[in-house]
């Protein structure tokens, strides 16, 4: 049964009160904390202007703001590829030692990693995993491998 909701007074009134906790919390287990976060490794790596060469990293699922940001972004507007650049550096969290991940940082990746965060970007928030199933091709087994990997070659 659904109750109507006109006005905040009645909002206020249906969330305060309370449900029998006896009965309700022995018929629902605990709810588990979302897995809003994956971690990633780069093909290439980041590689910063002191050198050094970020590969480990973590994205966010994107949210519907992140989704509608760019839209309005003016560099967007003037080149519509520049989207992925955009909204990359909104949910990438962290490359390396580097957790100021903005879209200048973005822009200086490698052509091969933004290829690989695009596809896992895809992956987490579409399929909300980062596995796939892959067919050797010697042997033809099929079997399930991690896309954010350890490195190269590695399952």
């Amino acid at each position: 049964m659904r109750r109507r909701v006109n006005s905040l007074d009645d909002l206020d009134q249906l969330s305060a009160k309370k449900p029998d906790t006896a009965t309700t919390t022995a018929e629902r287990p605990a709810p588990q904390a979302p897995h809003n976060e994956f971690e990633f490794e780069l093909p290439r790596g980041y590689l910063h202007t002191d050198g050094t060469v970020h590969r480990h990293g973590r994205m966010r699922l994107a949210t519907a703001r992140d989704e509608l940001r760019p839209q309005i972004d003016l560099r967007v507007k003037e080149n519509p590829a520049y989207l992925s650049v955009v909204l990359l550096s909104q949910v990438i969290t962290r490359i390396g030692a580097i957790t100021d991940v903005h879209s200048g940082l973005v822009e200086n990746m490698y052509a091969t990693d933004i290829a690989f965060l695009q596809d896992f970007y895809r992956r987490i928030n579409s399929e909300g995993h980062t596995r796939a199933e892959v067919t050797c091709p010697s042997c033809q087994t099929a079997f399930e491998i991690d896309l954010a990997g350890d490195g190269l070659g590695e399952w």
